[in-house]
């Protein structure tokens, strides 16, 4: 087997918010100071439900652009487009052959769009394509094709690395240890985040608080933050005011503590409250929110570090394909394949 990585990615479908960053985008870049990391930008999931070529594309760039200006350093960390890698869409229908239905009969995600369907009064399987049916096997693919040994996932997520470990379990019990059993990596300190709503912050609830996007939309959003209409001078609980909710995650311990004690005093607005924690975002994503400005508009420079980690993806994935083709009876790589990836090598050492 070649030497260990982690595998972390998200889906280009929406702006990078609060939720995504403090979920995803901050333990993926704790977990790349201790071990090699590969993370991907899913364009190919984002077309279950996307329909526009161009939102796609730019979707796509912005997501790559977030990871960058977040703090990914390319020099030590693969960012690779998933289309990039064609090895991984091979490698999900190979595995679908593999694939219980039943399997994907218990996914959260078709198991939601069924549910959502009887409750309209609708058939079932109304506007489920097999895309949405199918994609915890392509999600398997990203992680199995490139041989990770870890998965950096939320506790809702758990599912995927499952998933991927039925599915790597089903094809290993066919043909001998030619896939690597995943590891899930819960972070225990992740939070859940609110939204504006209250609910968990999401880009389908359009609850979010963009973090990228400019700090106008940014107070914007806070601003929305669904509150009552007590006075400032009553006092309020921390462990259930919907702003410090959201505070508390964000804050250092000294702000933390100093709202709390104003919140119980009394005395504290709900309108103040949102200022302070619009004010502590736009301070703290000001430099990332200028350098996501510089990459968005000068996409070359994306591109270049895309094209540089799905070289260093590729090389990976090749290696696992041809266990998994020599495995199954097909022949060798196809020419497609990196002929030589000396280049890549000199930005990352992967292998």
């Amino acid at each position: 087997m070649e030497s260990e990585v982690a595998v972390t990615g998200i889906k280009p479908t929406g702006d990078v918010h609060l939720g995504n960053y403090l979920g995803m985008f901050a333990p993926a870049l704790r977990l790349a100071e201790r071990r090699r990391t590969l993370c991907f930008v899913a364009d190919l999931h984002a077309l279950i439900g996307v329909r526009d070529p161009a939102a796609v594309r730019r979707r796509t760039r912005e997501v790559a652009a977030a990871w960058l200006a977040l703090g990914l350093d390319p020099a030590t960390t693969a960012l690779y487009r998933q289309s990039d890698v064609p090895e991984l869409s091979e490698l999900t229908w190979i595995l679908s052959c593999f694939t219980a239905k039943g399997l994907l009969n218990r996914a959260h995600a078709y198991k939601a769009a069924v549910q959502r369907n009887r409750d309209a009064g609708r058939e079932p399987d109304a506007g489920v394509t097999a895309g949405l049916y199918g994609y915890p096997v392509l999600m398997a693919a990203d992680i199995l094709g490139v041989d990770a040994a870890e998965v950096p996932v939320g506790g809702d997520q758990l599912q995927h690395v499952e998933v991927a470990r039925d599915v790597a379990g089903a094809f290993n019990a066919a043909h001998g240890p030619v896939l690597r059993l995943p590891a899930a990596v819960v972070d225990e300190g992740v939070p859940t985040v609110p939204g504006t709503d209250g609910a968990k912050m999401g880009k389908s609830a359009d609850n979010v608080i963009p973090l990228l996007a400019g700090a106008d939309r940014l107070r914007a959003a806070v601003m929305r933050i669904v509150t009552d209409s007590r006075p400032p001078s009553e006092p309020r609980d921390p462990a259930t005011d919907p702003v410090f909710a959201i505070f508390r995650l964000v804050a250092g311990d000294a702000e933390r503590e100093d709202m709390r004690r104003r919140l119980e005093a009394g005395g504290l607005g709900f309108g103040d409250a949102k200022r302070e924690l619009a004010d502590l975002l736009a301070a703290r994503f000001a430099g990332p929110q200028a350098r996501f400005a510089e990459l968005v508009a000068d996409p070359g420079e994306v591109e270049r570090v895309l094209a540089a980690g799905a070289a260093a993806a590729r090389q990976r994935a090749a290696a696992v394909m041809a266990r998994v083709r020599a495995a199954v009876g097909l022949p060798g790589q196809p020419s497609a394949a990196p002929a030589t990836l000396a280049s890549s090598e000199r930005v990352f050492d992967m292998t």
